[in-house]
């Protein structure tokens, strides 16, 4: 029987397993509302670092 907190694990060979996403988390990946709002909060956090060092 397979494990609850093993589910989105996936064996692509033997000796080899990954993590493979979730409904909710493929859906966020294709949400372009969703990635606009990603892109936003990363340029802000890069602003912020570059204004640090100079």
């Amino acid at each position: 029987m397979e494990k609850k907190a093993e589910h989105n694990f996936k064996a692509y060979g033997k000796n080899f397993n990954s993590m493979t996403p979730g409904p909710f988390a493929l859906k966020l990946r294709t949400c372009k509302i969703w990635q606009f709002i990603r892109f936003i909060v990363i340029n802000i956090k890069m602003l912020v670092v570059v204004r640090k060092s100079h």
